[in-house]
């Protein structure tokens, strides 16, 4: 599966053919960027420009969910075993969803993080995300990404 961000929406294909299998429409969901899976309940994960994370059955493409998120997201993730979906937002927040049931989603809190912090990993051992920021110059120019301020990189860790 793979996002495609000018179309707004999901590809399937086969890995080993490359051939295209399905495509799914993001009904509600604008220039998605992060995807991730829940293999064991056949559901997609995708987080759109427009605030959203839509959830999708990766079988057939149906919408099952769309939630609110922070603006800028760029990445997602799921725990397998505490059910939980994480949207890391470049405005500074991450957004909890917890998948009730396979059909049933609900957004549980919205922790703050730090601006800029919108690429996300996760430790499916310890449960713990890790999302990498720096500091940034003020953009002078609209729309333009501002620049790294040398020496401020850092890695953030949440968990419980």
């Amino acid at each position: 599966y793979v996002n495609i961000e000018d179309t707004s929406e999901i590809v399937c294909f086969d890995s080993k053919t490359f051939k295209v299998l399905s495509r799914y429409k993001l009904v509600g969901g604008e220039e998605p960027s992060g995807l991730a899976i829940d293999r064991a309940n056949s559901r997609l994960f995708t987080v759109c420009s427009n605030k959203v994370m839509l959830v999708l059955d990766a079988k057939t493409g149906k919408h099952i969910a769309k939630l609110p998120i922070g603006d800028g997201a760029d990445g997602v993730v799921f725990d397998a075993t505490t059910k939980l979906a994480y949207s890391s937002n470049g405005e500074g927040t991450i957004t909890v969803v917890r998948e009730v049931s396979a059909d049933k989603f609900v957004v549980e809190e919205t922790i703050k993080s730090e601006s800029g912090a919108r690429t996300i990993a996760l430790d499916a051992v310890t449960h713990h995300i890790f999302l990498p920021t720096a500091n940034f110059e003020k953009s002078t120019v609209e729309g333009q990404r501002p620049k790294m301020i040398p020496g401020t990189f850092k890695v953030l860790e949440f968990g419980k």
